[in-house]
């Protein structure tokens, strides 16, 4: 029977037990250990492992094996072993009298058993994630293969396999009779027809050369830690054969995509790694998409053959229902854009026929019809700027406008610049596009299609709209919908003989629904519609979406208009700049290289977060958005307190500092108010308020009038303690100074162990007696205590929670010694514990001084010192104190605005509900994931501490860095902090709600699942 044809592998099969195993591997390899069966499809293959910790791989080929085809496989890892991969592929282990193949009889039946080195390894099946890295080292890893036997040969090599691509039509055909279900079968027959069509005449002028033929998701070894992920292995070369070259790419793109949100980045992570190590031509990549579809094709009508025969063996089942899924998803796939994206890959433009396009329009710029009624080649049009950072639309937003609001700011800029039309850019990213309409699936999130691929063109709704030059009709449409297209004209053109692209006008008047007939002639200059209103155009400002389409990918009445970040580079090749047709001269330069140009004017000092910096320019409430429109859930920034943009905050800012801003030397309504509206949520002896720019300042200031008030000098802090930046606060803050670039702290410098209940030197009930005990000790040893400065929670101690005790005995201690207690509220105040609106308050304390920074301004640079009236008094001896820009009006404004939010959006409370969901979900991992150590914190300042042993409770500081740039990429920002640099640190805006929590929480369960992180 031919291999093509259908059959059942039972009656071949080996069927060695693991005692038999043990035996071969014993008498024929000199290898003693016990042998564990592993799953395959028609051979046996067993794991042997010595007590020693050695281990071989036994793979007992089916009954009627030819010698030659495992000959095959020998000289072929012989040739691989002269290669740089050599390490990556198996060694063949030599058996009785130097031979590679030994004969043993297992049920009556003669089988071939071969002994080979076992590589480690995770499957790629099991490995998550699968990172686009990894894809591309695969595919690379498939390209040296690949070139290293272009020129191999053997006798073996063209046998007939029904798993060589080349073959496929005849096996699908042969084994589509056992798929049962209707709708599947049409399916297959549809992958089927297509590629019988375009791309089984085209397979024998491709190249071709041995292949590895099969690396699907359980023959690929992945070695996975914190700092990267790579192919550790390519196993099970009985797959070998001459065929096709490029099925090697389409078979691993099959297995790589399967159950892949994002299969075609998926499949192009293997394309760009294969094509830096061996050049794909034009040819190979035009047939890639279908060989892929065939694969999935062969794969799932072979399955339900087999299943039939074998209804008990799941491992033949085993990539079934994720290939029926893929074949799904293809099939909504069309070929011509598969084929952008793998030439993209390639680092080669996406789609070709543009440069011809663009070529025949640049040679004759200025001579196409206006598409409105002013040649825009003779005037200058207003480039409006409707990207991610506009400042533009930020007011709009801020006031609410809407369209309207809109389309009133742009009659008012066209005015006031004297032009005739506005105009968006092409290359744009946008914030405009929101909801369903415009989201696109990701395998770490979703992402926004956010790139603009044409240009806009803003007139009053009933503008005509013209041609600019003759085409037919290629598409008429209604595209109804908040926010889409309205009525849509799209108009094919020929120029010339074999150039065809296309134009589509976007947002029209309906009219030109009938007006206007598909098929068609237009003329150039001929009208073809009007700009529609807002009523028809889905919501917009009067515009035209002006748009060329060099292919339109099966589409009709309409066409993408914008496109996500991550396949920008396709679309906007498919869709190249229309600003030649338009007569348009675009005033945007290419932007600088910002990571580039930071390094070279500012500070190495000056720290980056994230291994790929994020340029930011927009933040919204909770989340944060990069120059491309990708939008990050933030929960780590706690300076915009009630959130990013706060509307009545950017209000109040704006509207002061349009009326006065000045210093304190002159008296001020809006000065003494936010005194008076501060202090009263103090208790009652904190009665004196001084304001400042910073936390840092606050500091300062605190320790100028504690230093005054006593006479002494000497500063009690703790370990792991952080209060400021500047030179006199860096001596007192333990986590700089007695970290990487520290120095040995200056003599007034006292420093109190960390109350670390969980990883400190004291735990149980009495530690924060304990803790407390040590202050006691450090002020005794001081000569003139001044001050103890410290958190009420430790930020970058790691988020810690000292124990019940520690503070209130603390700050009897330092009295005791004369000293002022001074509480830190920089970054844990206005609410963000829940139930106190200061930290301090839930240790049952008060402070003689309190330090307030930055959520006290969200964000705008406004800080506070509140203290007793006897230590204000005590500082105003003669030395006047003076702040330029401490207290001034417009910060003031925004302080009371910020308070004003708290109140009336029930913030506290706000941080109190979510924070416990946080907190609950966050034990539940713990439950799940032994590497969260510990789970503490109050409110909406929370740490995770990550551990590489409960029992030892030792930092997993890699680990936790490893967390914080995965959760990046599934867009959630968080940090980390503590000594040991291994405490997950989650402080938001505390208009965080449950939604965004559960979010946070889901994706921080997928990252500490994934292979990096297994024990």
């Amino acid at each position: 029977m031919s291999d093509l044809a259908p059959s059942s592998l039972r009656e071949h099969r080996p069927n060695a037990s693991g005692t038999d195993a043990s035996h071969i591997a014993r008498e024929h390899f000199a290898f003693e250990g016990e042998a564990r069966e592993l799953p395959s499809e028609r051979d046996q293959n067993f794991l042997i492992a010595a007590p020693d910790g050695q281990r071989r791989l036994l793979k007992i080929a089916q009954h009627g094996e030819e010698p030659a085809v495992l000959d095959l496989q020998h000289r072929v890892l012989e040739r691989l072993a002269q290669t740089p991969i050599a390490a990556r592929v198996p060694v063949v282990i030599t058996g009785d009298d130097d031979g590679e193949i030994v004969a043993v009889a297992i049920e009556g039946r003669e089988h071939l058993v071969r002994c080979f080195s076992w590589l480690p390894g995770e499957p790629l099946a099991t490995t998550r994630p699968h990172a686009h890295a990894l894809l591309t080292d695969l595919g690379a890893l498939l390209g040296i293969v690949d070139r290293a036997l272009a020129d191999f040969t053997h006798p073996a090599m063209r046998r007939k396999l029904r798993w060589d691509l080349a073959h496929a039509s005849a096996v699908v055909h042969a084994h589509l009779p056992a798929v049962e279900e209707a709708s599947k079968r049409e399916l297959v027959e549809r992958h089927l027809a297509r590629f019988e069509a375009d791309t089984a005449p085209r397979l024998p002028g491709l190249r071709r050369g041995v292949i590895h033929n099969d690396a699907n998701d359980h023959n690929v070894l992945v070695r996975s830690s914190t700092a990267d992920q790579i192919v550790r292995g390519l196993i099970d070369f009985g797959d070998l054969v001459h065929t096709t070259t490029v099925c090697e790419v389409a078979i691993a793109a099959t297995y790589a995509m399967l159950d892949k949100r994002d299969p075609l980045g998926a499949a192009a992570a293997i394309v760009r790694g294969y094509d830096r190590e061996n050049t794909l031509d034009d040819g190979e990549l035009a047939a890639l998409f279908d060989l892929i579809a065939m694969r999935a094709c062969t794969s799932v009508t072979i399955s339900a053959h087999q299943r039939r025969g074998e209804p008990d063996n799941e491992y033949l089942g085993v990539s079934e229902e994720a290939a029926w899924r893929l074949l799904e998803l293809l099939d909504t796939i069309h070929p011509d854009l598969a084929l952008a994206t793998f030439r993209a890959a390639c680092g080669r433009e996406a789609c070709p026929r543009s440069a011809r396009v663009q070529a025949w329009i640049q040679a004759r710029r200025g001579t196409f019809a206006p598409v409105l009624d002013v040649d825009l080649s003779s005037t200058d049009a207003l480039w409006l700027d409707l990207s991610v950072g506009s400042s533009m639309l930020a007011e709009l937003e801020l006031a609410d406008g809407g369209p309207d609001g809109l389309e009133r700011e742009v009659e008012r800029r066209v005015a006031r610049a004297g032009a005739s039309v506005a105009a968006g850019r092409w290359n744009e990213a946008r914030p405009l596009y929101l909801g369903a309409l415009y989201d696109v699936d990701g395998d770490d999130r979703s992402e926004a299609r956010t790139v603009h691929l044409g240009v806009d063109l803003f007139r009053p709704a009933g503008t005509p709209v013209h041609a600019p030059l003759d085409g037919w009709v290629h598409g008429l449409r209604e595209n109804e919908g908040r926010l889409d297209y309205g009525p849509t004209v799209i108009l094919r053109h020929e120029p010339e003989p074999g150039l065809v692209f296309y134009t589509l006008y976007g947002h029209l008047a309906r009219p030109c629904l009938t007006t206007l007939a598909v098929g068609q002639r237009v003329r150039a200059g001929e009208p073809l519609a009007t700009l529609g209103d807002a009523s028809v155009n889905g919501g917009w400002t009067p515009h035209v979406h002006f748009q060329v389409v060099t292919n339109l990918l099966g589409h009709r009445g309409e066409f993408p208009g914008v496109a996500a970040d991550r396949d920008a580079d396709v679309w906007l090749s498919i869709s190249p700049d229309p600003c030649g047709l338009l007569g348009l001269d675009t005033d945007r330069p290419a932007p600088a290289p910002l990571a580039a140009q930071r390094a070279r004017h500012l500070s190495h000092a000056l720290s980056l977060a994230y291994a790929a910096p994020l340029a930011i320019v927009r933040g919204r409430g909770t989340h944060l958005y990069d120059d491309r429109g990708r939008a990050f859930l933030d929960a780590v920034n706690n300076v915009p307190h009630v959130g990013h943009a706060h509307p009545a905050v950017v209000r109040a800012g704006r509207e002061q500092m349009a009326v006065l801003n000045t210093n304190t030397r002159y008296l001020h309504p809006l000065l003494a108010e936010y005194a008076e509206r501060l202090l009263a949520t103090f208790p009652p002896s904190l009665e004196v308020c001084f304001f400042v720019n910073s936390g840092s300042e606050a500091n300062e200031l605190a320790l100028r009038l504690a230093r005054t008030h006593t006479g002494a000098r000497d500063v009690v802090v703790l370990e792991g303690g952080y209060h400021g930046n500047t030179g006199g606060l860096v001596e007192l803050s333990e986590y700089k100074f007695g970290g990487a670039g520290g120095f040995d702290p200056p003599g007034h410098v006292h420093v109190a162990p960390l109350p670390d209940p969980y990883r400190g030197r004291h735990r149980g009930e009495d530690a924060g007696e304990r803790y407390a005990e040590h202050v006691r000790e450090v002020c005794d040893g001081a000569p003139n205590v001044a001050a103890f400065l410290s958190e009420a929670l430790l930020g970058c101690g790691g988020q810690i929670v000292p124990p019940s005790g520690f503070l209130e005995r603390a700050y009897q201690h330092v009295r005791a010694a004369g000293g002022l207690c001074i509480a830190d509220e920089v970054q844990i105040g206005f609410g963000r514990v829940g139930s106190r609106f200061w930290a301090f308050e839930e240790h049952g304390v008060v402070p003689d001084v309190v330090t307030l920074g930055k959520p006290i301004g969200n964000g705008h640079p406004l800080g506070a010192v509140v203290t007793t009236r006897a230590v204000a008094e005590s500082f105003a001896n003669g030395m006047e104190y003076f702040n330029t820009f401490g207290g001034n009006p417009v910060s003031c404004a925004i302080g009371l605005a910020v308070l004003d939010v708290i109140q009336s959006e029930a913030l506290q409370e706000n941080a109190l509900r979510v924070g416990e969901h946080l907190l609950g979900g966050l034990r539940g991992l713990q439950e799940r994931f032994e590497m969260i150590g510990d789970v503490r914190g109050r409110g909406l300042y929370i740490g995770a501490e990550l551990v590489t042993s409960r029992t030892e409770r030792t930092p997993a500081a890699a680990e936790a860095a490893y967390v914080v740039e995965r959760m990046k990429d599934k867009g959630v920002l968080i940090s980390i902090d503590g000594p040991d640099h291994n405490v997950l640190k989650i402080k938001p805006p505390i208009v965080f709600s449950i939604e965004n929590a559960s979010r946070l929480l889901a994706a921080l369960e997928e990252v500490l699942g994934e292979s990096p992180l297994a024990r």
